[in-house]
């Protein structure tokens, strides 16, 4: 049997305890300006003109000299692309590996938690808009090369290194380089993203991928278009390269009240997953409560989520539950064969109670998953 009692570090906390060097300098407005050091980025090609085109996301971003592209943290200088997100994250955690969150991936693990400034998408939801929707510049940056990010990470007794809270497509370099440097030590690599992500680059990140969680956000494009600003197509082409590379996947859809909700675009979101993907992917099914640009409208109701589920699993998913609804009976893990108990959730209070090698204890069932 196994527990987990919940170790959250915040950056402050973090610094103090492991010694991460934060680099900040003051504006000439008395604002925060954050720690930078350009890079030739990976993903581009030369437009003409000194324009660069930017080949990392769907978005392929046309640049002039002297400006970046959507995200905000990629710039053209002089006819190369560069980034500002590279050995500078803004946010440094320990975070549960629920938290991500990974259900079937090491649970009670922790996991050492970073992201830097800026997105691909215009999330109208994004809980994280402080940071996401920010440019390095503009957010409290911590000097943490690749190297020094796993020694930490490392001391702080973390079974993975999670790419996470912003967008880790638009730090690509660093995620990639931190990537390569925990496989070569032993680490395992975790990565929440939009999926908003071109083919090539995210092939050349799979074989550092140990696990991802990728928010499907809704089914239409309508949706995608009028809430993120981006679009479904290449979403649903990431999460089908996932699964070919053989990366363990997760996803979550975040059910927001007459937006995303409907019975009929849930049912076929779910169809198309049990098609495409399997029948044994997670989907956590979360909560919206109001915030950034969508404070007008209610938290999700229960009703709604539990409709929800009830359609996945009608659709023929095997593992869905209920996320942001601390003490849910969704939130833990059960036997699709036999119905017993096999990981109870609370928050993230975690007890791995019927799992023994991967298999419910009680009828022998495999339960797909990563669990040592």
């Amino acid at each position: 049997m196994k527990s987990f009692t919940p170790l959250l570090l915040t950056v402050a906390v973090t610094i103090g305890v492991l010694g991460v060097t934060g680099l900040m300098t003051s504006g000439s407005d008395g604002g925060a300006q954050g720690y930078t050091e350009p890079r030739v980025a990976l993903h581009w090609e030369d437009a003409g003109e000194g324009r660069v085109r930017c080949t990392l996301c769907p978005r392929e971003c046309v640049v002039s000299p002297g400006a970046r592209g959507h995200c905000g943290v990629r710039e053209n200088r002089g006819g190369t692309y560069y980034t500002l997100s590279y050995g500078n994250p803004c946010a440094v955690h320990v975070d549960p590996i629920e938290k991500k969150p990974f259900y079937h991936f090491l649970p009670t693990t922790s996991s050492f938690s970073i992201a830097v400034a800026g997105c691909n998408l215009d999330c109208k939801f994004c809980q994280n808009w402080h940071i996401s929707q920010r440019r390095p510049e503009e957010t409290y940056n911590y000097r943490l090369p690749p190297e020094e990010l796993i020694d930490l990470a490392v001391q702080s007794g973390s079974e993975s290194i999670a790419y996470t809270y912003s967008e880790p497509t638009v730090f690509f370099e660093y995620m990639l380089d931190c990537a390569r440097e925990a496989r070569r030590r032993g680490m395992r690599n975790v990565y929440h993203s939009n999926g908003f992500i071109n083919e090539a680059p995210l092939r050349e990140l799979c074989p550092y991928l140990d696990a991802a969680n990728v928010d499907l956000k809704g089914f239409t494009e309508e949706y995608y278009s009028g809430m993120t600003g981006g679009s479904l197509g290449p979403v649903l082409r990431s999460l089908r390269i996932l699964t070919e590379e053989g990366v363990h996947l997760e996803l979550t859809t975040l059910v927001v009240p007459g937006r995303n909700d409907d019975p009929d675009e849930l049912r076929a979101m779910c169809r198309w997953i049990v098609e495409n993907l399997g029948d044994s992917v997670p989907l956590h099914l979360s909560r919206f409560h109001p915030q950034y640009q969508l404070h007008g409208l209610p938290p999700t109701p229960l009703v709604t989520l539990e409709l929800a589920r009830r359609i996945a699993v009608e659709e023929g998913l095997r593992f869905v539950y209920v996320g942001n609804v601390p003490g849910h009976g969704a939130n833990s893990t059960r036997c699709p064969s036999c119905g017993e108990l096999l990981i109870h959730r609370v928050g993230y209070a975690v007890e791995v109670r019927g799992l023994d090698a991967g298999a419910c204890t009680a009828c022998g069932e495999v339960i797909e998953g990563v669990w040592e």
